[in-house]
Formats: structure tokens, sequence, C-alpha cells
């Protein structure tokens, strides 16, 4: 081993996974303080200008996708390697290819004034109106493949470990136990989900490039034109299926961590399995349900889209949501912050589902989407799920498991961050529900009732997150010194 490899490892901060999570939890909070610029700003607290909004809206969004997707895989990673032989290099590999985009995207945002959000239709990131110039929209959607380059490379990573260790995906999948009842090795929960993920992602991750590198020829060669309708088809199956993705991997951190507070096995059944298998078809199908309003759809999938709503999320929730359940029920555990934060994922994954399927309607979607319930219903899904388990799985690894249960501080943090994530998303699908827009950078004076509360509420998320953050890396940096004088 050489030095630097040697000086690494006696450092757990640089290891690359925990390394991925410390650099996830400090970019959530520059999003989050993004936001709150943004909830400011409508509520008429700040005079930031329209186009300023844009670019920050646009960097907010694509920021928290890219960085739930880091640590998310981070997550899948950590915990995929107790069972399976990972090469480190390609964890590195991603980690460099990821940050590279970021800084083109960066560049693109704030130095090149890029506002076209997160889902970048084509082809409309190349017609501006002159607020970006075509090179600068070149620059953004190279940033985006080469972020997704990284993925692509750790998803493949993953897929081969599995191959080698389980013989097959398949196995690793757990089908044998679902279409033949027994199964010997049997892969354990975590396996299964990091089977599913890897599958579904690669899938979406394909098809993302794919678009990306057209939209990118039709700006460098004009000619080289792609039916909108179909981009926006591959756009959304690529960005369904990678946000979900995030959140999938991230749960994983439940499978392997509350087992030991409960000492209570995470069992693989047939009914677990089911619910993994289910959710890999589904996740991919159901896409169509964000092109509810594009009446040029043909109407069998917007059928599909809706119908398929109603059922994806209810075999994967349910089976977590009572397993958590049926794993704490006397159990006698004490939970720390850590098993708390994973309980509230779990419970802000749940609650999330409800308006999703609400706006998954087609008479509601057609009044709805395009209010601030969307935003309401993915800020609950991100913050008090997918990103709840992130800082979970932060501070077990900064502090380990804390047998004394919550702290006084701890407290103070957990609920300031579950109060300001509720309150904030309940009030934007409170207003929502009012018709107020989304993606509005100036709001009239009807709609700011609803932002002031917002600003409070973002505050008090932003506030509880700093917490997390504060008590996660002293301990990551403590756990290194003392395994380098060990």
């Amino acid at each position: 081993m050489t030095p630097l490899a040697a000086a690494v490892r006696a450092a757990p901060i640089l290891e690359p996974t925990r390394l991925a999570l410390v650099s996830g939890g400090l970019v959530f909070l520059l999003m989050m303080t993004l936001g709150l610029l943004m909830k400011a700003t409508q509520a008429g607290f700040l005079p930031l200008e329209p186009r300023a909004f844009y670019e920050v809206m646009t960097a907010h969004g694509i920021g928290m996708v890219g960085t739930a997707g880091l640590t998310g895989v981070a997550v899948l990673w950590h915990f995929l390697g107790r069972y399976v032989e990972l090469d480190e290099r390609v964890f590195w590999a991603f980690l460099a290819s990821f940050l590279s985009g970021v800084v083109l995207i960066l560049g693109a945002v704030f130095v090149g004034g890029f506002a076209a959000a997160w889902t970048f239709l084509y082809p409309l990131p190349a017609i501006s109106g002159g607020v970006w110039a075509p090179e600068t929209a070149v620059v953004y959607l190279a940033g985006l493949a080469l972020v997704g380059t990284g993925f692509l490379l750790l998803h493949l990573e993953c897929a081969r470990a599995l191959r080698a260790r389980w013989g097959g995906l398949a196995h690793a999948l757990g089908w044998p136990l679902l279409f033949r009842g027994a199964q010997d090795p049997l892969p354990p929960p975590a396996v299964v989900a990091a089977a599913a993920v890897t599958v579904f992602n690669l899938l979406g991750l394909v098809v993302g490039a794919a678009v990306i590198a057209i939209s990118i020829l039709d700006i460098v060669i004009p000619a080289a034109s792609l039916d909108p309708l179909l981009a926006k088809n591959m756009i959304y199956f690529f960005g369904h299926v990678f946000i979900n993705a995030t959140i999938y991997m991230a749960v994983i951190a439940v499978y392997e961590i509350i087992p030991e507070y409960t000492g209570r096995p995470w069992t693989t059944s047939r009914i677990f399995v089911a619910a993994w298998s289910v959710l890999l078809l589904f996740v991919m199908a159901v896409y169509p349900h964000h092109l509810l309003q594009d009446t040029v759809m043909p109407a069998w999938t917007l059928a599909v889209g809706q119908i398929l709503s109603y059922g994806t999320a209810v075999p994967l929730v349910a089976v977590t949501t009572l397993g958590l359940l049926s794993q704490l029920h006397r159990s006698g555990a004490r939970l720390d912050l850590p098993a708390a934060l994973l309980v509230l994922g779990v419970g802000g994954w749940t609650a999330g589902v409800m308006p999703a399927w609400i706006d998954g309607i087609v008479a509601v979607n057609k009044v709805m989407h395009n209010t601030l319930w969307v935003p309401g219903h993915f800020h609950m899904y991100l913050i008090l799920g997918q990103v709840a388990f992130v800082w979970a799985v932060l501070l077990r690894l900064a502090r380990g498991r804390d047998e004394r249960g919550l702290s006084a501080s701890d407290g103070i943090v957990f609920w300031l961050y579950l109060l300001g994530g509720a309150g904030l998303a309940l009030g934007f699908l409170i207003a929502g529900a009012a018709s107020v827009p989304r993606r509005w950078a100036v709001h009239d004076p009807a709609w700011i009732v609803h932002d002031v509360p917002g600003v409070l509420f973002a505050v008090m998320v932003l506030a509880g997150a700093a917490g997390f953050f504060a008590k996660a890396v002293p301990g990551l940096l403590a756990r290194g010194a003392a395994q380098a004088r060990g």
C-alpha cells in the first residue's frame, strides 16, 4: 500500500463514500440556502431580479437532484460493499466525472446565465431569446453528460460485482425465491434493492445520455433535429427514474441499520422480492404521469401513467413501512439521532406518496400540475425522505450508536428539521391547492400570504440540517485521528 493510500484509509473522512456524503451534506446546505433565497424573494423580503431568480432556480433544482444522486449512490456503495467486492477506483472515477460536470454546470448557470431549469426541455436550451448564448447551453448539457457518465460507470461496476458474487442479476434480485419458492444463498435486502436500482437506473441513464447528446448535436449541427415530443418523453423517463433511484438507494440504510437497534434481522421474503420486482418494472413505465397535460401524447400512455401512479409505490412502501413497524414493535430499542432520522425518512417517504397520487389523477393534474402542489410533493419526498436518510447515515458513520438515545441538543435539531420540513412541504401543497403557480419569480400580492410562513419553515429546515452537519463532521475527524493514532 502506498503512503497516500495508507493516509486515506487512516482518515475515514477521506474514504470515498464518506467524502461523498460529507460533500453532499455541505452542498445540501448550500442548495437549501438557495431555496430560502428564492422563497424570501417571492415573499418580497429580497430584491432578487427575475433573471437572477431563474438562474438560482436552475442551480437549486439541478443541484438538489445531483446531490441526491451523489449521496444516494454513496449509501448504496457503502452498504453493498458489505456483500460484494467493489473496485474503489471506480468510485474515485465517478467522483472525478461528477465534479467535472458540476464545474461546467455552475459555469453555464452563474457565468453564462443559463436559466432553463433542470429539465433542459429540447429544443429550449438553445432558444433563450438572447438571455444566454447557444454555447452556454452546450456547456450546461456537457456538464450533465459528464455527471451522467460518472453514474453510469458506478452502476456498471455494481452490476459487475453483483453478477460475480450472485451468479447473475436475476439471483441478486431474488427471482429464484420469487418464482421457485427457494434460493440458496438468499440475497439480503440490501442486495435485492441494489440490484433493482442498478438495472433501472442504468436504463434511465442510457436514455438520458442519448437525449443529451442529441440536444448538443442539434445546437452544433442544427440539421440534426429530434422530435420534441420524443425528446420530452426521453427526458422525463430519465428524470423520473433518476430522482426515484436516489430514494431507493438511500432506503437501503434502513434495511442495514435498524436491525442493529432492534436485534431482529431484516429478512428477504418472497413478498419483499416481489415488491422490488414490481418496482423495477413500474418505475420505468409510470413516467407518463409527468406528461398528462401533453394532449398530443397517445391516450393509452396517459392512461397507463395514471393507473400505474396508483400502484407504483404501494408494494415497496408497504414492505418497508410495515417492515419498519414490525422491527420496532416491542423491540425495546432506544432510538438515537441516526435511527430517529431513518424512521423519519420512512415516514416522510410514505407521506410524500399521497400528494403524488393526487397529482397523478388526470382531472386533478389539469388544474394542479403547474402549481406549487408539485414542489410540495417532491420537497416532502426529499427533505423528509431521501435527505433524512442521508443525514442518518452520515451521523451513524460519525458517531456510531448512542445507547442513551436522543440527547437534548439532538432533539432540538431533529424537531427543527422535522417541523420545518413538514411546514414547508405543507405550505407548498396549500399554495398549490389555491392555484399559486410554480416557477414564477414575482408573486402576486395575494399569493404572498403563502410565501411568508415558507420563509420561516425554510429557516428551520436549514438550521436543523446545519445542526446535523455540525454534529457529524467533528465525529468523522475525531474517528480519523483516533484511527491514525492506533
